[in-house]
């Protein structure tokens, strides 16, 4: 029996603020399934900022990059069976005809996994979130670029987010005080009720200077940076001696049509004796399943909380991608097919 695949296509790579005449969205058959490939149904799409960036990077007419967690609904494959949930690489698409090899490997772009029953039952959407990337994001690059100490100062921006809500908790778990940055009133709340020491709103608070000063009395240890611009010169020049730098993203930057102009920073690093670093999570994919291991016991402990934003239905898939860039979303962001 034929199988009918809707994805959403790269008309145009976007310039500024992503548009809706920059994607298409088309209907295809699928070709029937060769030995070794499996047939996979989108159950929940990601929706994550770095796609815009990195979007650039596509073949026009290519589908729209992202995980999914599907499941298997055919298979002539000896590793995957009809029932089976895998996350994987797919993009936004109904329906799509996967090898069984090729995709296991050090690159996100070809990532894919069995979901395990035992940790994500009843619980799938959580492997494009906590228990997926974003959450290898926050748990490996806040422990091992900000190897915190107890009794530290974590500032983390864009803090109500998918990976920086995380980032503050599990700072909080190792002892540490945690003051984030996030977009607004209803969002501070929930940065509060997840135990952050601090919280702001840095679109009513005024000078980010003075509201660094205020918030971090004693100074900065530890700076987890998803947001880019200003932020980054000024945390860094309320940084203490030695502190710690974990370079996750650059939101702000990302739909500037020009680049803004800022200060030099190395003098700062310098003086300070800064350890500043950018990573990308895929070089800690070995690392994940512990990860994911320690953050479901944290769950089920009490000790971290999770906020999903879902998007109900494939043809909403652009507006939710759209909200990441006007703070639409608290926690992760994804559509449910």
């Amino acid at each position: 029996m034929s199988v009918k695949c809707r994805r959403w296509v790269l008309k145009s790579h976007f310039s500024g603020m992503p548009k809706r005449e920059d994607l298409d969205l088309v209907e295809e058959e699928l070709p029937p399934l060769k030995d070794g490939e499996f047939l996979c149904e989108a159950l929940w799409l990601s929706m994550d900022p770095y796609f815009r960036p990195a979007s650039a990077g596509l073949a026009l007419g290519s589908t729209m990059m992202g995980a999914q967690v599907a499941k298997v609904t055919q298979s002539k494959s000896s590793k995957y069976a009809v029932g089976d949930l895998v996350v994987g690489p797919f993009g936004w698409r109904t329906h799509t005809n996967v090898p069984e090899t090729g995709y296991e490997s050090g690159d996100l772009s070809t990532y894919m996994a069995k979901l395990d029953p035992t940790l994500y039952k009843d619980r799938e959407s959580t492997a494009l979130g906590v228990l997926g990337m974003p959450g290898a994001t926050a748990y490996c690059g806040f422990l091992n670029l900000c190897t915190p100490k107890e009794g530290e100062t974590l500032v983390v921006n864009g803090a109500a987010g998918a990976v920086g809500s995380l980032v503050g908790q599990i700072a909080k778990i190792k002892g540490c005080n945690a003051v984030g940055f996030a977009g607004s009133d209803k969002k501070v709340e929930y940065l509060k009720s997840l135990g952050f020491d601090e919280a702001l709103n840095y679109k009513t608070m005024g000078s980010l200077s003075e509201s660094l000063k205020k918030a971090c009395p004693k100074g900065i240890d530890l700076f987890y940076d998803n947001v880019g611009g200003e932020w980054f010169e000024n945390v860094l020049a309320q940084m203490n001696t030695f502190g710690r730098v974990a370079v996750c993203g650059a939101i702000s930057q990302y739909n500037a049509t020009e680049q803004p102009k800022g200060h030099y920073v190395s003098q700062l690093i310098l003086g300070h004796q800064l350890r500043v670093e950018g990573f990308l999570t895929a070089r800690w994919l070995e690392e994940w399943p512990k990860a994911f291991k320690q953050m479901s016991d944290w769950i089920s402990e009490g000790k971290l909380k999770y906020e999903e934003t879902i998007t109900v239905g494939f043809d909403n898939a652009f507006d939710a991608f759209l909200g990441l860039f006007s703070g639409a979303n608290t926690g992760k962001a994804i559509v449910k097919i």
